[in-house]
């Protein structure tokens, strides 16, 4: 089998990479030119340079390929311009998925978000049958992948054989970029998370992600949305489990969403937009931070056969490899 893989380059991407090369799978992966390969050192594979906003020249690319697995995305919770995240999470989802059925990719992937759902503020656990809107989306990322998950169920409503994935929060070894969880984590590793606020997530080990990406070509139904989740924490929670794990002392000091809003505003302001930088804090992820981005997998589980696994492993790794390459300092107990 021939698979035609974005993102590859990326956190989740590579690990998906991973788990096809080893399932015997002939790869084709897409690359940027200004993409590190890190993540895809000892994977045997075709590599092919291009970009999502220009999808046109990738029809050769996914000729010939029995199936197109799209994981790639524009994930940043602060961009100065939002056009170009829209044109890579829409639009280059709809045109992908277009050239797919156009050369007769059989069978799609498509790599979605928890961030879709229809989260509450009450720590409600949402399923895919949660009402939800695009008005319930904040922020330019998750409208960006609300749209473009829009396209992938219109798509399978068409007639393609597109299923749909929608991971939670990630955590494991090789976020180099690091995502806005993995900063979290090299932030509390760097001694830099002062204090918290009132908020929780979903934490999913990414090898089980990935793997679910091979089932869902055998497994999944066309059109349906699966949450790929783990363990609903807070994020007292989590910062108490790496505690646990490194040592190092969690924050005690919570911060009320007033307070945090206003330190992210200020951030925003002379980071963002008079330094031209990416601010650590950000209004539109103190906003999200009021909903519990809380969710159930039992769908997963029941179709695809998903396990929901212990944090404390992936969360281990994570912190193992960001120490070993140099997100943060070595540290021991006794030191801590």
């Amino acid at each position: 089998m021939r698979v035609f893989i974005t993102g590859a380059t990326g956190f989740v991407g590579g690990h998906v990479a991973r788990q096809y090369a080893a399932g015997g799978a002939s790869l084709r992966l897409l690359t940027r030119q200004t993409s590190r390969l890190d993540s895809l050192k000892g994977i045997d594979a075709e590599m092919v340079t291009g970009d999502l906003r220009e999808p046109e020249k990738l029809r050769s690319a996914l000729a010939g390929c029995d199936a197109l697995v799209h994981v790639a995305a524009d994930y940043r919770l602060w961009v100065r311009d939002p056009k170009q995240m829209y044109s890579a999470n829409v639009d280059g989802t709809r045109e992908l998925l277009r050239l797919a059925r156009e050369v007769g990719v059989q069978r799609v992937v498509y790599t979605s978000s928890v961030a879709t759902m229809g989260f509450k503020t009450d720590g409600t656990i949402v399923n895919e049958e949660t009402p939800v809107a695009l008005t319930d989306m904040i922020g330019h990322y998750k409208r960006s992948k609300f749209l473009g998950e829009l396209e992938a169920i219109q798509a399978a409503k068409a007639g393609q054989h597109v299923m749909i994935l929608n991971p939670t929060t990630p955590i494991g070894p090789g976020d180099a970029k690091p995502t806005p969880t993995g900063r979290i984590i090299v932030d509390f590793l760097n001694k830099k998370f002062p204090a918290y606020v009132d908020t929780g997530l979903n934490l999913v080990d990414v090898n089980e992600v990935a793997r679910m990406h091979v089932v869902a070509l055998e497994r999944g139904t066309p059109g349906e949305r699966y949450i790929l989740g783990g363990e609903n924490l807070t994020l007292k929670q989590i910062l108490d489990r790496m505690s646990a794990i490194t040592g190092l002392p969690s924050p005690t000091m919570k911060v009320p969403h007033a307070v945090a809003m206003g330190f992210a505003f200020l951030d925003e302001t002379f980071t963002g937009k008079i330094r031209g930088k990416e601010p650590r804090a950000t209004v539109e992820a103190v906003r999200m931070g009021k909903k519990m981005m809380f969710a159930s997998s039992a769908k997963a589980e029941r179709d695809l056969g998903f396990h929901i696994l212990p944090v404390y492993p992936p969360l281990r790794a994570a912190i193992d490899w960001f120490i070993a390459h140099g997100y943060a300092p070595a540290f021991d107990r006794a030191s801590a």
